[in-house]
């Protein structure tokens, strides 16, 4: 993603729709390159290959509707029966596309699941449990490397005591984390022994890959859950992901897609939706210089100034 977004971004709002399709293939083969490699790491440190979890709570707000095995049979039995008798000139047609109008049986939607991922193998998840059992944690930051690195250089690390200096703040996102791993990490330690005032949470951009907006939505709802049954007297700021890429970039979409779910989990009671990533952007929807690194996907100094400046208030108000 890095190589193929900075050489994006450098080629600007020129860049033909061919391009991009080309850029997202390369981007694809990658990604498979680096994931099977990140692998071979970890089969050879003994960590040894990911176990699919057990299927977490969604909210309704987000849940993706999923028919019965009956149901399903009876909408498919009524679908071929209304093709088999239709005397339309779109007969043929109905028939070529039979396969693609029936439902299919839905899928297990594993970014809703208790998945201990890689990354939340070892040393970095064994060090959070051993904080969250000393307590004393007024705010929980969540996520992945967007969140993780604010403290990754002197210069983020000056913005992160800028902003929660003096507090007693935890960070528990790990880089390259997705909502599986982030909910198996609450389920097995990283949520029991401590009781925030408030979480700020952003998680989602590392499942853009392989699942679809829905279904990253029930995954980012079932984290807001588990972290309502962990914390039940803590107020949830969940942001909306970040934008990524660049303008034209189908990625932009995918995430728009799971930001207007997610919103729909905004109560004003236990959770407050908020989406600041406008103020990252220029009118054309390229990042501001300087406030993201070229890899268009993480911020630098900058763009966490930003990013505190624009939720300082608000974390004030919720941890009160």
């Amino acid at each position: 993603m890095i190589l193929t977004a900075s050489r994006l971004r450098a080629q600007g709002p020129s860049k033909t729709a061919f391009g991009i399709r080309h850029s997202a293939l390369v981007l694809i083969a990658a990604t498979l390159i680096a994931g099977m490699a990140t692998a071979a790491l970890y089969a050879a440190q003994g960590r040894g290959p990911i176990v699919i979890g057990p299927p977490a709570p969604v909210p309704p707000e987000v849940a993706i509707p999923r028919p019965t095995p009956s149901e399903l049979t009876q909408v498919n039995e009524a679908m071929r029966k209304f093709i088999a008798s239709d005397k339309s000139a779109a007969q043929p047609l109905l028939k070529k596309f039979e396969s693609l109008l029936l439902l299919q049986p839905p899928r297990l939607n594993v970014a809703a699941t208790f998945t201990q991922t890689t990354q939340r193998m070892g040393a970095r998840h064994e060090g959070f449990v051993e904080i969250a059992k000393q307590g004393n944690i007024d705010l929980l930051l969540h996520g992945d490397s967007i969140t993780d690195w604010w403290v990754q250089g002197d210069a983020n690390k000056a913005m992160f005591e800028k902003y929660f200096g003096g507090q007693r703040v935890a960070n528990f996102a790990i880089a390259g984390d997705t909502t599986q791993g982030v909910l198996w990490g609450l389920r097995n330690g990283e949520g029991q022994g401590f009781q925030p005032k408030a979480v700020m949470l952003m998680i989602g951009t590392n499942n853009t890959g392989t699942y679809s907006g829905p279904e990253i939505a029930e995954g980012i709802g079932a984290i807001v859950l588990e972290l309502h049954r962990n914390f039940p007297d803590a107020k949830i700021l969940l942001l909306a992901i970040f934008p990524r890429s660049v303008p034209g970039d189908p990625v932009r979409d995918k995430i728009a897609e799971v930001n207007r779910l997610i919103a729909r989990l905004d109560d004003q009671r236990h959770v407050f939706f908020m989406d600041i990533g406008a103020k990252f952007l220029d009118d054309k929807g390229y990042f501001l210089a300087d406030a993201f690194r070229p890899d268009n996907l993480h911020p630098a100094a900058k763009g966490y100034d930003i990013w505190g400046e624009a939720v300082r208030e608000k974390l004030a108000a919720l941890m009160k």
